[in-house]
């Protein structure tokens, strides 16, 4: 009988870390999430505030966008709700205007309420079509205001782009 308990609560553990576990994958975006959050802080202090005070927010650390005249963006990131990892995100965006270029950003969403991160959790949530990030500059963040319950930040990493928007998003989400 102690041998049956003993095997059972093995297997219990077992698949419990098994489920919880992330892919490498995962971890390395991750990883990348939580530089991009110092990144991110460190190019403009008034972002603390809002991920301090943030519903939730989804952290992409690496956007990758491009195009001439048919453009395209796609990136992988963290979900955080009250600051703690809760999932993981994806986007992607497809656009046809004027663009030429190609871009690597990081991008934040921060959601205002609870029922704002829900929507987005649901797969109800997308940018209006004119919907633009603030660039991350020093100091800007002190008096960006969240609108229809998000606030957007980007923060170029590398190339260049006649392009900042963000309208047309399409996101993913799966929860850990």
């Amino acid at each position: 009988m102690k041998r049956i308990k003993y095997v059972s609560t093995l297997l219990i553990l077992f698949f419990a870390v098994a489920i919880n576990a992330q892919t490498s994958k995962e971890k390395k975006i991750i990883n990348d999430a939580d530089n991009a959050k110092e990144v991110l802080i460190k190019a403009d202090e008034g972002l603390q505030g809002f991920f301090d005070d943030s519903a939730g927010y989804v952290l992409f650390p690496n956007v990758g966008k491009g195009g001439f005249i048919i453009g395209a963006s796609s990136g992988n990131g963290v979900v955080y709700e009250n600051g703690i990892k809760v999932g993981m995100a994806d986007l992607k965006k497809l656009n046809i205007g004027f663009q030429a270029g190609g871009q690597a950003i990081i991008e934040v969403i921060f959601f205002e309420t609870k029922a704002d991160l829900r929507d987005f959790k649901e797969g109800n949530f997308s940018f209006a079509a004119e919907a633009s990030a603030v660039a991350v500059k020093s100091g800007l963040a002190f008096n960006a205001k969240y609108k229809d319950g998000v606030a957007v930040f980007a923060l170029p990493k590398a190339g260049l782009m006649a392009d900042a928007s963000v309208g047309g998003q399409k996101f993913g989400y799966d929860p850990f």
